[in-house]
């Protein structure tokens, strides 16, 4: 069985450990109506991702058919798949930021952090992925990192920005 590290707790468990915990926190949303996205960003928060094993687990404990599950993840660009970083990047690629220079933010840090979209760093620190609109016309180009908007992004403040977080994560 392979190692992993709780989003949550930061703890080495088992997949197995994992999801009898999961389970346990999954208890709240049975029978509860409009539970599904909820229990959903539960598993989220607690894995960091979705895997398929997550995907059943919800499934079972809900009552809910795995398409339906399947459906909701992939059409929803807040859950993913896939591990992200602790820091989640999201470039606006909004008509406004796009024009004033999105694109060569994205690139920047791409350059910087060494992935393509949707990757996460080897030391699993930071994941980029992009956005079509975040309401912030007026700030463009915006980046957000997890809830931290920044605005007016230039390609020579990539590298600041992504240091801040690290240093932040040399403190503790």
């Amino acid at each position: 069985m392979t190692q992993a590290t709780c989003a949550a707790c930061q703890v080495e468990q088992t997949e197995e450990q994992q999801l009898e915990k999961l389970s346990t926190l999954l208890d709240a949303y049975i029978g509860k109506p409009g539970g599904l996205i909820p229990a959903l960003q539960v598993t989220q928060n607690f894995l960091g991702y979705i895997p398929i094993s997550a995907m059943k687990l919800v499934s079972e404990k809900l009552g809910a058919p795995m398409s339906r599950i399947y459906g909701v993840v992939t059409f929803y660009s807040f859950f993913s798949m896939k591990p992200r970083g602790k820091y989640v990047i999201r470039v606006c690629m909004g008509t406004a930021c796009y024009v004033l220079g999105a694109n060569d933010v994205l690139e920047a840090l791409k350059k910087e952090l060494n992935v393509e979209i949707g990757e996460v760093t080897e030391d699993r620190l930071f994941s980029v992925e992009v956005g079509r609109c975040f309401g912030a016309c007026g700030l463009a180009p915006v980046i957000m990192v997890n809830d931290d908007v920044h605005q007016q992004v230039k390609p020579s403040t990539v590298s600041e920005i992504v240091n801040k977080y690290k240093a932040m994560e040399n403190k503790s």
